[in-house]
């Protein structure tokens, strides 16, 4: 029998100010060795607009979602030069960029990528048509020197989008989840909240039969905005929770899953470096929830908690860095799965072909998701690194095995939860 499309439901959104957070919201905060400040920064708006070279038959365009451009200069008959600043200042050094640029006839361009002073050049160069898949870009045609990149294209009529890693803005990414849930009625889509500016944060709420008491396990991606080769592997993970296959229904059975696919879209489709429409590195405020993101996503993963007499288990927030790693908390106390870790990071070993786990253990002093996982609700807190490189049928088999490993891991010890 065809199961209904699932509603998508809007949850009640309560908003106060930070001074007011804890009697307003009713939140238990956390304590951190080394707090950060997450009250707003100012941030730069780029401007979007398409910009032409008329005298070099080029067309630039910074207009779309998820686009970085800062501004072009013309630098000699065959160069132009995209300007590319971050939203504000100190920032992680994670130069992004995405514009589209065609030409008025085929001809051979150098565009020289120009980062502040200071921030050294990270992403392949990736270009995609209209109707094409993402590339990256030759090696060859890649000119680097101090924090001038220079790309070599060949442009014509059709525009070609250049950018830092493949666009998965906040409509992508919702097609993709509407997608996945589509056809399954214990996937359960809510629009827990709005972004500083707006836009709607999501969450799929996923278990078979009653809620009631079923330990939780959460997993987040998109704090950061480049960063999607987490997300990539973020997907492989949940479209394998999601498969129906045996192990699936007799983890959905026992436990339940809350899965935040977008947990900074002003970010993600404002083309940010790193922070969120405040100014703020939300993956710095899971202290005192002063951003609104992650004020929203606390008061609903708590909410659930209490109401359904449920235990947190397991925190998994899936991050892009320059190599694959899990970066895990050091003391386990208070956990009730303390070698949850060890026996999965076996288990990827033994199940992924020529793989070694790379874990980099330390206790959480700043404020950071796997760091509040642990101390505010003695779960197992991992940060899931994926390498900014990695090939992407590599994330995928990667994706996939850890959620298979993972399901049998918590189905084998369902008595402890």
């Amino acid at each position: 029998m065809k199961v209904p499309n699932p509603i998508i439901r809007t949850l009640p959104i309560f908003f106060c100010s930070a001074g007011f957070l804890i009697s307003c919201s009713g939140l238990r905060t956390v304590d951190f060795e080394t707090p950060v400040d997450t009250s707003d920064k100012q941030i730069t708006f780029q401007e979007r607009q398409v910009y032409l070279q008329e005298d070099l038959g080029l067309v630039v365009d910074n207009t779309f979602d998820g686009a970085r451009l800062n501004g072009i200069e013309k630098l000699n008959d065959s160069t132009i030069k995209a300007i590319i600043r971050p939203e504000n200042e100190p920032i992680n050094s994670s130069p992004y960029y995405a514009f589209k640029i065609a030409s008025h006839h085929p001809q051979k361009i150098y565009v020289s990528l120009e980062y502040p002073k200071d921030h050294p050049h990270r992403y392949v160069p990736k270009v995609k048509k209209p109707v094409g898949k993402w590339e990256a870009l030759d090696p060859a045609k890649i000119f680097i020197m101090d924090s001038l990149v220079t790309l070599e294209l060949l442009l014509d009529e059709e525009p070609t989008l250049i950018a830092a890693q493949e666009l998965q803005t906040s409509e992508q990414v919702k097609e993709w989840y509407h997608g996945l849930s589509s056809d399954k009625g214990y996937v359960r889509t809510y629009i827990y909240g709005t972004s500083k500016m707006g836009r709607e944060l999501p969450v799929l709420d996923m278990y078979h039969g009653g809620k009631a008491n079923k330990p939780i396990i959460v997993l987040l991606t998109r704090q950061h905005p480049p960063e999607v080769t987490g997300f990539f592997a973020f997907k492989a993970f949940l479209e394998t929770v999601l498969d129906d296959s045996a192990l699936s229904k007799a983890f959905l059975n026992t436990h339940r899953v809350l899965a935040f696919p977008m947990l900074n879209p002003d970010g993600v489709d404002l083309g940010h470096w790193r922070h969120n429409a405040g100014g703020v590195d939300t993956n710095r405020d899971w202290s005192k929830y002063r951003q609104p993101e992650i004020r929203q996503a606390v008061k609903f993963i708590e909410e659930q908690l209490k109401k359904d007499g449920a235990r947190l288990l397991l925190g998994l927030d899936f991050h892009s860095t320059y190599k694959d790693v899990f970066y895990t908390n050091t003391s386990q106390e208070g956990s009730i799965l303390p070698h949850f870790e060890k026996n999965w990071f076996s288990a990827l070993e033994e199940n992924i072909p020529h793989y070694k786990v790379n874990e980099s253990s330390g206790n959480s002093t700043k404020p950071v998701s796997k760091g509040w996982f642990l101390k505010r609700h003695g779960a197992v807190g991992i940060t899931y690194e994926i390498g900014d490189n990695t090939p992407r049928d590599r994330i995928r088999t990667i994706g996939r095995v850890s959620a298979q490993e993972m399901m049998k891991i918590l189905c084998s010890n369902t008595n402890l939860n």
